[in-house]
């Protein structure tokens, strides 16, 4: 479904990643893991076309989308959650997940001036794929609630519901266990299950919850300093010499 070729970036002076090859095929879950720093969140930036690589390409589904805007990319069927939630807060949780909607509808300026029987069973329409994707990640009963008001956990959930609303077919999920509690996390694993397997997406997970990311994907990828250092089964990396070096680091 993906893949990226040599992919790199570079600000200023620091090689932010390098030589970075990567593939997920239709269906997959894969984490990408590594210590603080080591380029998980550039790389979900550069697919989602919030960076331009400085080398290499990516691939979604044979069209290149390297340096593509990312509204673009978003209509090719690419959506994501970010790593410091990006709700608006002056919207409703059912607000907040129509904005995802919002891609699929087309609507005119004079549309919305005339408001016609067709616009009107149009909004409709879209008003309730939002609800249906609040009651998919079930938050159907708070949607009236001010989305910035709810718990940390809660909000994650508002962002995945806004993302899937896209009808997006590769999801990126970028630390979206962070500030959950415990019953939470076993919450997200079973949701991220249904997405997959419910609805066909296909979907790449940054995580610093090891044992949820071992627990969740079907293949990780580790990066260290920019660089890919594994890439595999979880049972077979968790053993790697050189992911146990990265994360632990060794006695001189």
């Amino acid at each position: 479904m993906l893949e990226t070729h040599d992919l790199g970036i570079r600000f200023g002076g620091l090689e932010a990643l390098k030589n970075f090859n990567f593939k997920i095929q239709k269906g997959e879950i894969v984490g990408i893991v590594g210590p603080n720093g080591a380029g998980k969140t550039t790389v979900l930036n550069l697919i989602s076309g919030v960076y331009s690589p400085t080398t290499g390409r990516i691939v979604f589904q044979d069209n290149e989308i390297s340096g593509m805007r990312p509204h673009k990319i978003t209509h090719l069927g690419i959506s994501r959650t970010f790593q410091n939630i990006r709700l608006i807060p002056s919207l409703s949780v059912l607000e907040n997940v129509m904005l995802g909607g919002a891609l699929r509808v087309r609507e005119s300026i004079l549309d919305a001036m005339l408001m016609g029987p067709w616009v009107k069973k149009r909004r409709e329409k879209w008003i309730q794929d939002a609800k249906t994707m609040l009651e998919y990640v079930g938050l159907k009963e708070i949607l009236n609630m001010e989305a910035v008001s709810l718990p940390y956990g809660k909000q994650r959930e508002v962002e995945i519901a806004r993302a899937i609303a896209t009808r997006s077919r590769l999801l990126l999920l970028d630390e979206p266990a962070a500030g959950m509690s415990k019953m939470e996390k076993q919450n997200l694993v079973t949701l991220v299950r249904k997405l997959r397997d419910d609805m066909g997406m296909t979907i790449i997970i940054i995580e610093h919850d090891i044992k949820l990311v071992l627990e969740l994907v079907d293949r990780v990828a580790v990066l260290d300093f920019g660089e890919k250092i594994a890439d595999g089964e979880p049972n077979d990396v968790k053993s790697d010499p050189m992911v146990i070096k990265a994360y632990l680091g060794v006695k001189e």
